[in-house]
């Protein structure tokens, strides 16, 4: 399964969220969707008070990286 274009226009944590939610969505089964949504925001919560911007493209960088795995799997 192919990952969504445009990852390389992710450049914000809102636009990251958007992308992966729709990442889940193009998963095979409900259950898995439903466990990587959780995921997803449950990263985002541990994340929220991250203020540094190095670190958060960081973050942004990896969450796309994996989700390409995840889609590829």
């Amino acid at each position: 399964m192919a990952p969504l274009p445009n990852a390389e226009l992710v450049q914000n944590s809102l636009q990251l969220y958007r992308y992966l939610l729709r990442c889940c969505k193009q998963l095979p089964k409900e259950n898995i969707c439903q466990h990587y949504r959780h995921a997803v925001r449950q990263s985002f919560k541990v994340h929220a008070d991250e203020d540094d911007p190095e670190r958060i493209q960081q973050i942004i960088k990896r969450a796309i990286e994996d989700a390409d795995w995840v889609m590829n799997k």
